[in-house]
Formats: structure tokens, sequence, C-alpha cells
């Protein structure tokens, strides 16, 4: 019979267990509680991600992305831990020359040490049926056991903690592209490395030039008689630098502007007009000073 030592002994084990056990659910519900925590925080980022792309979709206009909208949790699914899934083996009907008990013979699964994954489904070391048959070596499954079903190789359990691990990562990943589109929305079309005002600068000599070209061809015109000498100048200090002034205005009102930021861009007028009023008439003068030179 047992003595009082080896009861007490057993007691203090099963105390130990029990202590042990109880440590163990502890660790595990706070480690379910950090991860619905994680599951959490990672939902409210992708849907403000979700929403701060929108915005900028609506911005530059963009058409909206295809999918659910993101008004719900992202990350709902089954529980993040659990027993794995297992699903039960296909049965099908008998093969014809083996006999009932036989590994894949009939509805009998055996002893279960001989019958395959569908025999012992529960068994951890048993993946699923090998490519060779059980009674002898080195023969195939027949063909009715493959048209029957076998089960498929059961994958590993995924760890959450990882998953969750990957899915920030992926989410730093889509504030960086998100950071960097948003740099690129604030930039405009038209020289989008440029400063405001070498950006006004470019546009406005480019207009200034196209009027000096226009002038020099009214010279020409007034030369044969086709233009007179009033309309000349008043083309060259009126209307020719005003046009530039005006077309230079509106080329930096409309691609000048970054999609996202300030919704008016600086288009430095005054700087418009010294460069355009200035330019024609100082080009007549250099084309007057050149031609009397070369006579």
């Amino acid at each position: 019979m047992s003595t009082y030592e080896e009861y007490a002994a057993l007691a203090r084990h099963l105390a130990v267990r029990q202590r042990a056990g109880e440590q163990d659910a502890a660790a595990e519900a706070a480690r379910r509680r950090d991860l619905d925590a994680a599951v959490e925080y990672l939902d409210r980022r992708l849907v403000a991600q979700g929403q701060r792309l929108d915005h900028l979709g609506r911005t530059i206009g963009a058409p909206p992305a295809s999918g659910p909208p993101l008004s719900g949790p992202l990350l709902s699914g089954p529980p993040l831990s659990g027993p794995p899934v297992v699903e039960p083996p296909v049965s099908g009907p008998p093969v014809s020359g083996l006999p009932l008990g036989h590994p894949g013979g009939g509805p009998e699964t055996g002893t279960g040490t001989d019958g395959g994954a569908a025999a012992a489904p529960g068994r951890p070391d048993v993946g699923a049926y090998p490519s060779t048959g059980v009674g002898g070596s080195g023969r195939a499954l027949p063909v009715a056991v493959a048209a029957a079903g076998v089960p498929a190789q059961r994958t590993g359990q995924v760890d959450p903690a990882t998953e969750l691990e990957l899915a920030r990562r992926w989410a730093d990943e889509a504030d960086r592209h998100g950071q960097r589109a948003e740099l690129l929305a604030q930039q405009p079309v038209l020289l989008p490395t440029w400063s405001p005002m070498a950006r006004a600068a470019v546009v406005y000599l480019g207009f200034a030039a196209v009027s000096v070209v226009l002038m020099l061809v009214m010279v020409l015109a007034s030369g044969v008689g086709v233009v007179g000498l009033g309309t000349l100048y008043a083309w060259m200090c009126a209307g020719l630098p005003a046009v530039s002034l005006i077309g230079g205005w509106l080329v930096l009102g409309r691609w000048g502007r970054p999609a996202v930021g300030a919704a008016t861009p600086p288009r430095y007028p005054v700087l418009g007009f010294l460069l355009c009023f200035l330019a024609v008439p100082l080009a007549y003068c250099g084309y007057l000073l050149i031609f009397r030179t070369l006579r």
C-alpha cells in the first residue's frame, strides 16, 4: 500500500503541475492580448493609409481603387491561435482485387499503423500517402485510389506574431511610398526641381523670346512696306510684351501649380513685367545697332 509520503509527493507534484498550467495559461492570455492589440493598431494604421491614399487620389484626379471600402476591420478572420484544422479523409469505393480491411481496399481503416494519412489523421508524423504502395515495396498506388481522392499534405501552423511583423513591415514600406508620392504631388508639372522664381523667369523669358522673333518678322515686313512704322512701334512697345506677360502668367497658373499644397502658385508679375517689357525694346535696339554696324 502507498504511504503518506507518496501521497504528499503526489500532491506536491500535482500542485506544481497546476501552478505551471496556470502560468502557461496566463502567459498565453497575455500573448493573445498583445496580439489583439497589435492587430487593432495595424488595422487603424491601414485604414488611415487607405483614407490618405484615397484623398491623394481624389486630389490628383486619379480614379478610385476598386475594392471594398476601408470602413471596417481589415484583419478579420479566424482566431490567432488554436488547434490546426485536420481535413477528414476522403472515402471512396473499394478497389477491385483488394480485400476489405486492406489499406485503400474499403471503408475500414485497419490498425492505424499502415493505413497512411487517412488511417491515422491525428498522428503528427503522418503527412500524406507515400508515392509507393503500402503492401509491397516499389509498387505505385492503384489508379482507383488516386481517383478516389488522397488527402493533401498538411501545412504547418502559421505563427501569428511572425505574420503581424511582416504586415507591420509592409505597412512601413507603404508609408514610405506614400510620403514619396505626397512629395512628388507637391511638385508642379513644369520644371518640378526648379525654384518658383527660376521657373517664372524661364517662362517669361521664353515668351519674351517668341515676342522678339515676332518683332523681327514685323521689322522685315516694315522694310518691304507691309507693316507701318506706327504699328511696328505699338506692337513692339506694348502689344508683344503684354501678350508675353499674359502668356507666361497663364502657363505658370496652369502647369506651375502642384497637385497638392498651395492653391495659387507664385507667378512673380513684377519680374514678368520687367522681362517682357524690356526684352522686346532692347532686342529692337540691338537689331538696329547690329544693322548699322554691318552697314
